[in-house]
């Protein structure tokens, strides 16, 4: 069996704190997570926002008057349509979520991606934490340009010079679904790390030839992965890390079938999980 295993917070611990907020992204450093995952949007200003829609969703947010966001109105509140002081008003944290009732309530709110890496680093100085590594999605959908983001070779642009202003660029990848975007990403730069994201029922070589190169890790959803795949990302030197992961006995059969890593909402169950296997982190 593997010895060390990326354990990567899903929008942070979205089990546990409101997902894709710095408290959440600070109390999946306090459980131990070694990677902290999360999403990127465009606002209209160009500031690069964490959220995982390009909207306020009605299952997480409140407007600047606490009134709660329905489901037939979420998506007018376009974030690429809101300067980033706007989208400061709203709250993403107050709101029970329905399909996590361990969710801590608290008021948060969409931060910027800058604001995160920040937060992050100053508790790493301040708690001797490991150094954490950086999973960042980039959730361009194509059809969507110029309607919910810019176009794939500015939303790209963007994201990379955020990167590029932090300072981590050794310490983070690029996840996303779209090629267009990581094969973007690989033009403006190549040294940072990608991740094809798969959540269809096609061969990984067919998802690779859509993509056109091999790419630093491969990353379906858990219910894709088995022992062909597992050779398949070896044979190709790639790493394979599935998603999401919340159920403890899923999680051991992953570590089981010696995956480079797992992305869970409850890295606290992940992390007894990997004591009970015996495993390191990385």
């Amino acid at each position: 069996m593997q010895k060390t295993i990326d354990l990567q917070g899903h929008r942070g611990c979205r089990g546990l704190m409101p997902e894709n907020t710095i408290p959440g992204f600070l109390k999946a450093l306090e459980i131990g997570v070694t990677t902290l995952e999360m999403d990127l949007f465009i606002s209209k200003d160009h500031k690069v926002v964490v959220s995982h829609e390009p909207y306020f969703s009605h299952l997480i947010a409140t407007d600047p008057d606490g009134k709660s966001i329905s489901s037939k109105n979420e998506r007018l509140y376009n974030l690429y349509e809101m300067n980033y002081d706007e989208i400061m008003q709203y709250d993403v944290g107050l709101k029970p979520h329905p399909s996590f009732p361990r969710q801590e309530k608290l008021h948060a709110i969409k931060p910027l991606f800058a604001d995160v890496v920040r937060a992050a680093e100053q508790a790493v100085d301040q708690n001797a934490y490991q150094k954490p590594f950086y999973n960042v999605e980039i959730k361009r959908v194509p059809w969507q340009d110029e309607v919910y983001h810019p176009h794939v070779r500015e939303f790209v642009k963007l994201v990379v010079e955020a990167i590029w202003n932090t300072g981590i660029e050794n310490r983070i990848v690029v996840q996303s679904f779209d090629p267009q975007s990581l094969q973007r990403v690989r033009e403006i730069d190549p040294k940072i790390g990608l991740v094809l994201l798969v959540g269809n029922d096609r061969s990984p070589e067919e998802n690779l030839s859509s993509l056109g190169f091999t790419p630093k890790v491969y990353s379906p959803e858990y219910s894709l992965v088995n022992e062909g795949l597992l050779i398949f990302c070896k044979e190709n030197n790639m790493e394979l890390i599935p998603w999401t992961v919340n159920n403890k006995q899923q999680m051991i059969r992953m570590i089981e079938l010696e995956v480079d890593g797992i992305i869970t909402d409850y890295p606290d169950i992940l992390h007894e999980a990997i004591e009970v296997m015996n495993v390191t982190m990385k």
